[in-house]
């Protein structure tokens, strides 16, 4: 016995409301139905066009030919690359026939996704997280170990020793905060990676808001900070958190190693890439970065001098947030530099659109 068409609509709406991504495709694997959820994460599917047009993967093709041959059930779990790494794992069921009408744009298979990848990330924050932090935190536990012993035993009734090695202390132990708080906003980040924000943000306030914030330091190294907003309405879709953390970032980068230049310039302008349309500019005037460090500059604790950087109150996570929070967006950086004269960080994000 067929399903009313009363009860059908009821169907149609169980489905649409689902969390997980539902699609529906006929004998010919054309899509004929997908929920808001696998909207949402493939945009591609539409009713009417072949559901390999969004899921493109062999694994995928075989699973779906299989379960229209066979009409038995499969389970398979996959993963994207692009735009972002995702895990899913996929059911594909034949619809009963009395569902089915006979006509050959019924649906006769239902797919049911579910997102893997918080959990697959997850397992992969935890284990990150204590190998950088068991490795990061040797050298600074190592430090204030040796000078408490020095302090109980040589160094004990020496005032002007004590007081030299209390400050070193003291700045050792706030490396490691710093450097456990990026872990953190790292993991955090990465954990959200391949969930796309979609709240309107003005970078114009938020650079002004930044500039404000980061004037003191910049007082302090002897840098002026210029800003110049070329965009009526400079709104992105993003996460204001994320995004000010990434201004914070490159503007700070910018005062502590571009230092010797006494300017950094901070501008929003056009882009001429048609999707990603607007462009962040953070540009200082110091030594510049050689050729060679710039394809390695947002990995993990990665330096172009080591010492510099730590002597700098750099954790080498910052460049790294940078480029996951960028992912996230769907976003890019573009990194631009020669000795000597100075370095270009340009940020491309997406208009926000009602």
């Amino acid at each position: 016995m067929g399903i009313s068409n009363g009860n059908h609509a009821i169907l149609m709406e169980a489905l649409e409301a689902l969390p997980d991504p539902v699609v529906l495709v006929d004998s010919r694997v054309l899509v004929r139905f997908a929920n808001p959820a696998a909207r949402l994460a493939w945009p591609t599917f539409d009713v009417g066009r072949p559901l390999f047009f969004a899921l493109r993967l062999p694994e995928i093709v075989d699973a779906v030919e299989f379960c229209l041959r066979e009409r038995k059930r499969i389970d398979i779990e996959f993963m994207e690359n692009m735009p972002v790494e995702r895990f899913f794992h996929l059911t594909i069921k034949p619809l009963l026939n009395g569902f089915m009408s006979g006509e050959r744009d019924q649906p006769t298979l239902i797919l049911i996704l579910r997102d893997l990848s918080t959990e697959r990330r997850l397992e992969h924050m935890r284990v990150d997280f204590v190998a950088n932090a068991s490795h990061e935190l040797r050298t600074p536990l190592a430090s204030l170990l040796g000078f408490i012993e020095t302090l109980q035993g040589p160094a004990r009734n020496d005032e002007k020793a004590r007081t030299r090695f209390l400050d070193i202390m003291r700045l050792q132990a706030q490396r490691m905060a710093r450097l456990i708080d990026d872990l953190l906003s790292l993991s955090r980040v990465e954990l959200n990676e391949h969930r796309l924000p979609v709240d309107p943000v003005d970078l114009d306030l938020l650079c002004r808001r930044m500039i404000e914030t980061l004037s003191p330091l910049a007082d302090e190294r002897g840098v002026i900070l210029h800003y110049d907003n070329q965009i009526d309405t400079p709104v992105v879709a993003g996460a204001e958190d994320e995004l000010s953390r990434v201004l914070e970032n490159l503007i700070e980068n910018a005062i502590k190693y571009g230092q010797s230049g006494g300017k950094v310039e901070i501008s929003l302008q056009a882009s001429t890439d048609t999707k990603l349309g607007i462009m962040l500019m953070v540009r200082d005037f110091g030594p510049g970065i050689a050729a060679e460090h710039l394809p390695r500059l947002t990995e993990r604790f990665y330096r172009t001098d080591e010492a510099e950087s730590r002597n700098k109150g750099g954790t080498g996570l910052g460049l790294a947030l940078v480029k996951h929070i960028l992912n996230r967006h769907r976003g890019r950086m573009v990194i631009e530099s020669q000795t000597g004269q100075g370095a270009v960080f340009k940020v491309l994000l997406q208009a926000f659109r009602s």
